[in-house]
């Protein structure tokens, strides 16, 4: 009997079309290599490797977490950047980040429990190991983009062999 391979899984906040089409454009256009394997979002669990038993714990957890998590704002506005720490650009959660920030732990919290590399800064990438000049141009022509919208829900992906990360379910935020 053989076991199964690990599977890397993520969890994020899709930004909705066409603001999330939008921006996994523009990431493509400043030269970044993932923008068609990763579709614009805000972070909540980044990629962990997972066995098939915590991939169903955790699948149990986000449900339960979920279930109590009512809807919130989002507000995006404006760029910043992590350098020089890491060669990225991102769109700035402006409104939300708290609501972010405690889902994010309390995803966090269940059987991945885990410590991060970084403080958790909740943000869309658009801008990531590409030359100085496109990180530049991401950051100056993005400075004004804005949208807004409701998170009602929050989805599990996982990174496929194509290292393609594809949602493959989501969870309704219910609680009132």
């Amino acid at each position: 009997m053989t076991a199964s391979r690990p599977t890397t899984i993520g969890v994020s906040i899709p930004v909705p079309a066409p603001q999330g089409d939008y921006l996994q454009r523009r990431r493509a256009e400043f030269g970044d290599d993932a923008a068609w394997r990763i579709p614009a979002h805000i972070t909540l669990v980044p990629p962990t490797e997972v066995d098939e038993d915590t991939y169903g714990a955790f699948v149990e957890h986000c449900s339960k977490v979920a279930s109590v998590w009512p809807p919130f704002d989002v507000l995006l506005r404006g760029t910043g950047t992590f350098r020089p720490i890491s060669d990225v650009v991102y769109i700035q959660v402006a409104q939300g980040v708290a609501a972010c920030e405690r889902l994010e732990k309390q995803l966090r919290s269940g059987p991945l429990e885990r410590e991060l590399d970084f403080y958790y800064h909740p943000h869309v990438t658009v801008a990531h190991n590409v030359p100085e000049d496109c990180l530049e141009r991401a950051f100056a022509e993005l400075a004004d983009f804005h949208t807004d919208f409701v998170v009602d829900s929050f989805f599990l992906y996982e990174q496929g062999e194509d290292d393609v990360w594809r949602p493959v379910k989501d969870f309704p935020l219910q609680g009132g």
